[in-house]
């Protein structure tokens, strides 16, 4: 059931985001414009799109960690994405890993919160197996595995 959830909530932002339109921060409710700013005070890089009727801005924080970040109108956050590096990964993530994935390397790793549940999507490659896109959750529980 988390798979076919995931699977949809992933298939519709794909479908908003592909609709989404670019807009100038002066456009942007100052509730959330200030939001952003308390929470992110070190952004760069700020470009800021409507997504639906949520606001998202991708960002960078420190030496390129990319972000985004959806807003709602009330400017309350329903979704964040960042990049992040192996040693920020869960034990429990990286126990998994392990055990089902040894002797693969991690590519594009990001951490999703999503309605306050986090998940970790990368990129697992191999020189001599199949390459996987995987998502999994914050307990090492394989959500999605697809070829790559």
């Amino acid at each position: 059931m988390k798979t076919q959830i995931l699977i949809i909530g992933t298939t519709l932002a794909v479908l908003s985001t592909l609709q989404a339109q670019d807009i100038p921060q002066n456009q942007v409710p100052s509730v959330i414009v200030n939001e952003f700013n308390k929470e992110f005070s070190k952004a760069t890089d700020i470009e800021w799109e409507m997504d639906g009727n949520l606001y998202s801005v991708d960002f960078e924080i420190g030496w390129n960690i990319d972000h985004e970040v959806w807003y709602n109108t009330e400017g309350k956050i329903v979704k964040h994405k960042k990049d992040i590096s192996k040693k920020e990964l869960p034990k429990t993530v990286k126990n998994r890993l392990e055990k089902s994935f040894k002797g693969y390397t991690i590519d594009d790793l990001e951490q999703i919160t999503d309605n306050k549940e986090t998940v970790y999507k990368m990129e697992l490659k191999s020189l001599t197996k199949t390459d996987w896109d995987i998502v999994i959750d914050a307990s090492g529980n394989v959500l999605s595995k697809i070829a790559d």
